[in-house]
């Protein structure tokens, strides 16, 4: 079956696949993070039962200060082993998706397939990538 000039079956036939294998990557964390939110925003109170114990507005405000300090508190204790991990995790899809923008490009360049939007695609998936991890790199690693 071929669809504006492109054959369903090569790179095409895997997209949804690689689509799966992207949200397995990037979404599920997220969607666990959003669970585990809400998991412990299940506290709720009465108004009666705030007025009882004096909390107003400004102590409110106050807890979720303290919250977001302990939260900043955390993150920036990463260990350099966690750091050349999360590098290393960054690297193995970038340089699977360096390949594979590589091969379509010969593939259309030289054999002439027609396969340049799906090589434009990889092309701009492994510059955001490669964006995250200089960045990443810099601001980890740059003042040794």
């Amino acid at each position: 079956m071929r669809l504006a000039g492109l054959q369903m079956g090569g790179v095409l036939g895997a997209l949804p696949g690689m689509l799966l294998a992207a949200f397995l990557v990037f979404g599920a964390p997220a969607v666990h993070a959003a669970n585990a939110v809400r998991s412990k925003g299940n506290h709720t109170q009465t108004a009666s039962q705030d007025s009882d114990k004096g909390l107003n507005g400004i102590s409110v405000l106050e807890q979720f200060g303290d919250q977001q300090e302990a939260r900043v508190e955390g993150a920036s204790k990463l260990t350099d082993k966690r750091k050349h991990t999360i590098m290393f995790w960054l690297a193995l899809p970038l340089l699977l998706l360096l390949l594979t923008t590589t091969a379509l490009g010969v593939a259309t360049g030289i054999f002439g397939k027609r396969l340049f939007i799906p090589h434009m695609i990889c092309a701009g998936l492994t510059l955001a990538l490669v964006i995250a991890h200089t960045i990443a790199g810099i601001v980890w690693f740059f003042p040794f």
